[in-house]
């Protein structure tokens, strides 16, 4: 007997009994379906937490000052005006050669109004590497060059939030807004980011940091109110930068060895590296959650052919004496049990691509389709098909002819 009639023969015993095959089939389906579905969402979610670190920066430390201590009451980290200006200058004197770009950055929150609307932002001070460092264009116009960043220029840079809250759709390029009642001129319009650990990351303006120091400044003058980016020449530096820019601050802040910093250093990349880990691990766990109820599927498929072999035993007589050999009865148990698994799979693909699709524009990551766990997932739906349908095929095959002749049912 040749593949294809066996082949038409599996498919008309399984078409006798439609609703038996369909509920069989759903254990495949949900299974592949959820494998697929828990991939992509790990990888999904694994995209997200990247994205969301890399839009601080790559490779990129942050100094802020430490935390301020009134009566054993901590003010937090940043509280503490400990870094100066001159600290700033030593670590952009290249004393330490891991330091590629040192950039203060000041910030504060305050309202800004264009001709027509008005809106609550983050307004940061900081000079022209900042672009540099934080991996981050101008989609409209430019942002400002050494110079201008160096300068006492009212120019601002704003993000996508901004400008979409200011000038709805009109192009802000060349049009003025009024930080805290300071005229500025909008020269560039940042590509967007989205959001970040601290929040919408569009919904910021950038100023030159000496016009921020004149214009929106109260502290003082020898202090950095803000923090320092520090970016490093090359990946895997920031343990041995983290702690020559502790040395050299605590020998420039003249500590003792048994006093505190009073500054605080971060690695972005720390905690982007734990959260990648812990993300990693729940999609795992999914997975395999996932893969556990592709193995009950394909336990279904194995109890329901059992059945089935049972239900036919007098056919299966007939046909074992009209001249089949027991391989032919072997191999169409094995063909239908196979055909159950592919359908299942084919349907499991088609839950699973639209289950992530739907997850994706829930939580809002990037959508993934991981092809190559879709075709795993496919293939392990085969090969459960003839797993669990090999020992009902050959319990089928060896039965005696003359025994299931008499088999009533």
């Amino acid at each position: 007997m040749n593949i294809f009639t066996t082949f038409k023969l599996a498919v008309r015993a399984l078409w006798r009994n439609k609703v038996r095959t369909f509920l069989t089939m759903l254990g495949i389906v949900f299974g592949i379906g959820a494998v697929i579905a828990m991939v992509a969402s790990g990888q999904g979610a694994q995209a997200q937490v990247k994205e969301v670190f890399n839009s601080l920066g790559t490779n990129v430390l942050i100094l802020s000052g430490g935390a301020q201590r009134s009566f054993g009451a901590s003010g937090g980290a940043g509280s503490r005006q400990s870094l100066t200006w001159d600290d700033i200058a030593a670590l952009q004197s290249g004393e330490i050669p891991t330091i590629k770009y040192v950039v203060p950055t000041m910030s504060t929150r305050t309202q800004v109004a264009s001709e027509e609307s008005n809106w609550q932002t983050s307004v940061t001070g900081t000079i022209s590497t900042w672009f540099t460092v934080r991996n981050w264009e101008a989609t409209q116009g430019a942002v400002f060059d050494e110079d201008t960043g160096n300068s006492s220029a009212k120019v601002a840079v704003i993000g996508q939030t901004v400008a979409t809250q200011l000038f709805a759709s009109a192009s802000p390029i060349g049009q003025a807004i009024r930080i805290n009642g300071q005229p500025f001129e909008v020269i560039g319009v940042l590509a967007v980011k989205g959001q970040g650990p601290r929040g919408d990351n569009d919904d910021i303006i950038i100023i030159p940091i000496k016009t921020y120091q004149q214009k929106l400044d109260k502290g003082l003058a020898k202090y950095l109110k803000g923090e320092v980016l520090i970016s490093m020449v090359e990946d895997g530096q920031a343990e041995t930068t983290m702690a020559k820019v502790s040395a050299l601050l605590r020998d420039r802040h003249k500590l003792d060895a048994n006093d505190e910093d009073d500054f605080r250093i971060r690695n972005p990349a720390e905690f982007a590296k734990a959260q990648q880990d812990s993300t990693e691990r729940i999609a795992t766990l999914l997975a395999l959650v996932a893969a556990v109820s592709l193995l009950i599927g394909g336990i279904g498929v194995m109890n329901i052919m059992r059945v089935s072999v049972i239900e036919r035993t007098r056919e299966i007589g007939i046909r074992m004496a009209v001249g089949a050999k027991p391989i032919d009865v072997m191999t169409q148990f094995l063909v239908e049990s196979l055909v159950l698994a592919a359908i299942g799979g084919l349907l499991g693909l088609a839950l699973g691509y639209g289950a992530a699709q739907y997850m994706a524009s829930y939580f809002g990551w990037k959508f993934f389709f991981p092809a190559a766990t879709a075709g795993i997932a496919f293939a392990v739906a085969g090969g459960v098909g003839v797993g669990f349908g090999l020992y009902p095929a050959i319990r089928a095959a060896q039965l005696d002819p003359i025994t299931a002749l008499r088999y009533e049912s």
